[in-house]
């Protein structure tokens, strides 16, 4: 028995289902001071790219980010708000496409939850002071950590490290 009510009522039970997962996803685990930016300010900070994966989880194409072989001596910050995230003296090559990191530059800089999607089981990695999805973390690297912080280069921005202080100072989280 196919009436137009029960087409109705099937869509209607569809959308509920898959918004509420949507608005879940988006809502990090842990509090940040930029999450309550509307979608309409992200995207005016955040080049569509950018946007795409700090906003929206997604993930950039292997070996074509900015910093998968950048070597030189700095601080990587977010990209979304400016916090650092890894020291240049952390990164190590994993010849994996993305930037690799053994750790964070404070245990509290970035933060980090399960992740299911994409039928898989991942640990991701977010910015503690905007909830900017950076990328996902295994347990597969290099001492003294164990650990490898597989990043998205558009994700973050560089600050060489005689610049640091100049730069960090003037920082302001996004708005």
């Amino acid at each position: 028995m196919n009436t137009p009510f029960t087409s109705v009522l099937c869509c209607l039970a569809f959308v509920c289902t898959f918004s509420g997962c949507h608005a879940q996803y988006d809502a990090p685990e842990s509090s940040h001071s930029a999450d309550s930016l509307k979608t309409s300010s992200w995207c005016g900070v955040l080049s569509p790219d950018a946007y795409r994966v700090l906003r929206e989880q997604g993930t950039e194409p292997r070996f074509s980010g900015e910093f998968w072989l950048h070597d030189e001596d700095g601080v990587y910050v977010c990209m979304g708000c400016g916090s650092q995230l890894f020291d240049s003296g952390a990164k190590f090559k994993s010849n994996s496409g993305w930037p690799s990191f053994y750790e964070p530059t404070a245990a509290t800089g970035v933060g980090t939850h399960l992740d299911m999607s994409h039928g898989m089981r991942r640990m991701e990695v977010v910015c503690n002071a905007c909830g900017g999805h950076l990328g996902h973390v295994f347990e597969d690297g290099p001492p003294p950590t164990g650990l490898r912080y597989c990043i998205n280069s558009v994700a973050l921005d560089f600050v060489p490290r005689d610049s640091i202080d100049a730069k960090l100072a003037t920082v302001e989280p996004a708005e």
